[in-house]
């Protein structure tokens, strides 16, 4: 019988860890675990679940998400892994689904993400209807309503939440850490999981529910790092990742973008980063 391991990070956000736990306890067949990486200013807590948990901290001012997801798969003890950003509730049948599919193919499994506007998740219980209700697809992702489908661009795998099991995440190498902070982590794993000749599966029909949480477009916040990363991610694949936000910083004047690479010319001023930040009302 297999066994699935629930994996997370979180960095300061336990009212989003507290929904995801509790997400989690009320699926139809919950996972048989939870790994947190903790890289929080301070601990954070869980409330009790219906399945063990273990936390691990992973202390520094960094964000190495990519360090940070390899760190939790190497604790997990289950045949099965399922990744999740802190700001995902599953719905009840996720774990279950996942746990069929991957029985059935050695492939990595995207579920579908509806995504919630801010005071969507309210006090109280969770109510999927009133989650369900809420939620709207991404408009450059799209999943089937039900079913599955193979996905041939692997530009439109992202972390946010995918499974896979945990023999293949580590015959893929898992997580390459010399991306550091924000960005492009995750597409360079797509791009792996596409040269391995793994299928990318988009699962409709049971969705994850992603918690609103103030966001900035581009994500000045993380520019440094962003720019880096583009530049690492580049010289891999001789393609350009998140080209959508590198335009923008461009127009900016923050960089010089040629065939040759990315260039800092300067740093975003805080009126900019300020001037960058999404409208609440807009949950993508």
């Amino acid at each position: 019988m297999t066994t699935l391991s629930a994996l997370t990070l979180v960095r300061n956000r336990q009212a989003h860890l507290d929904r995801l736990v509790e997400g989690l306890s009320l699926s139809a067949t919950p996972p048989d675990e939870l790994v947190v990486i903790d890289m929080s200013d301070a601990p954070v807590t869980l409330p009790p679940g219906d399945f063990p948990v273990r936390i691990e901290r992973l202390a520094g001012d960094a964000l190495p998400l990519a360090a940070a997801r390899n760190l939790a798969a190497a604790l997990a003890s289950g045949d099965n892994l399922l990744f999740l950003d802190v700001d995902c509730i599953v719905s009840s049948s996720v774990c279950g689904r996942m746990e069929a599919l991957l029985a059935e193919h050695d492939a990595v499994v995207c579920p579908e993400v509806l995504y919630l506007p801010a005071g969507a998740v309210r006090q109280g219980p969770l109510s999927e209807i009133d989650l369900k209700a809420a939620g709207r697809p991404h408009p450059v992702r799209p999943f089937p309503q039900e079913g599955e489908r193979s996905e041939g661009n692997p530009g439109l795998f992202w972390s946010l939440a995918f499974a896979l099991r945990r023999a293949t995440f580590h015959r893929l190498g898992g997580f390459d850490e010399t991306y550091v902070g924000y960005g492009a982590e995750d597409t360079d794993l797509g791009f792996r999981i596409a040269r391995e000749g793994l299928p990318l599966l988009f699962a409709g029909g049971a969705p994850v529910f992603h918690q609103h949480h103030e966001g900035y477009d581009p994500p000045l916040q993380h520019f440094r790092a962003l720019i880096a990363n583009a530049n690492r991610f580049h010289a891999a694949w001789s393609i350009w990742p998140m080209d959508g936000w590198l335009r923008a910083m461009a127009d900016l004047g923050l960089v010089d973008w040629s065939s040759k690479g990315l260039t800092i010319h300067r740093d975003p001023t805080p009126t900019e980063i300020a001037a960058a930040r999404k409208d609440p009302e807009n949950p993508f």
